[in-house]
């Protein structure tokens, strides 16, 4: 893993490049996750476009924020991380999945950041997270200690982590693997953290913004997403100035490392014709 230093803290990356030219692409995951969900990317895509996947602060071997609040503080500061991850690596196209798309369209949004290209993978410019899985993060009280978080005394993380991989949720039909992988990454990401996540997502919503996108936008789903349907990213691309809507078939949320020729393939198809 590569990193870079910002705002006092240390943001790592890994930079995956099989001969290929051109500027790199750059990935940011969702909620509890980490750069491991774009090992598709890493990997089959490296040797068509440069690829760079982030571990936002908090997740994988990234540093994490002290004091960043749910909402719109930690969603700044894991905007810091990818602003930080971009310059060092001339990354001009941002890829950003459930939470990773909030961060990339805060970043256009509030930052000024002029990407050649954006794509919005499940999901949405409003990111209401489910009642019940709010409470079950953080035992039913908004003032939770975060030591009793990190040691797991509140909530009931498990329960998360298995309503997450039910059916149609993180995954339609996925290779056992990959939901082992999944679920090990959020137990190391940690419930504190990714309770942080859900809630940033929770306070989310750029409905009236959208139109001030002015990048070409894929928004791309899977079709069986029921976390961030696909009606979320019909309404993306209907109100962003230049947007474009895909649907990957037999997929769910993480429809990058559940049918990656598909997804890898929408991609690049949108990346040539837009950049």
């Amino acid at each position: 893993m590569a990193t870079v230093t910002h705002h006092g803290r240390t943001t790592a990356y890994q930079r995956s490049d099989r001969g290929a030219t051109g500027d790199p692409v750059l990935f940011v995951h969702g909620s509890g996750g980490s750069h491991e969900v774009w090992k598709a990317q890493l990997g089959r895509l490296a040797s068509t476009v440069p690829v760079v996947a982030v571990d936002l602060s908090g997740h994988g071997d990234s540093d994490d924020v002290p004091g960043a609040d749910p909402g719109w503080g930690a969603l700044s500061a894991y905007a810091d991380d990818v602003l930080a991850v971009a310059r060092e690596t001339d990354a001009t196209t941002l890829v950003g999945n459930s939470l990773g798309g909030a961060v990339a369209m805060h970043l256009v949004l509030e930052r000024s950041f002029d990407p050649d290209a954006l794509v919005l993978a499940g999901t949405g410019a409003k990111l209401a997270v489910l009642d019940d899985l709010l409470v079950w993060l953080d035992g039913g009280s908004t003032n939770v200690d975060e030591d009793d978080l990190d040691s797991g005394a509140v909530g009931d993380f498990d329960r998360v982590i298995e309503f997450l991989h039910g059916e149609n949720r993180l995954f339609h039909d996925p290779d056992d693997r990959y939901v082992d992988l999944s679920k090990e990454g959020m137990r190391e990401v940690g419930q504190r953290v990714t309770r942080r996540d859900f809630r940033s997502c929770h306070t989310f919503d750029v409905r009236d913004k959208l139109d001030d996108i002015a990048a070409p936008t894929l928004a791309v789903v899977g079709e069986h997403d029921k976390l961030t349907p696909p009606q979320y990213h019909e309404y993306l691309a209907e109100n962003v100035q230049n947007g474009r809507y895909a649907e990957i078939e037999d997929a769910a949320h993480l429809a990058m490392l559940e049918r990656p020729e598909a997804f890898n393939e929408t991609l690049v198809d949108f990346l040539d014709d837009v950049r």
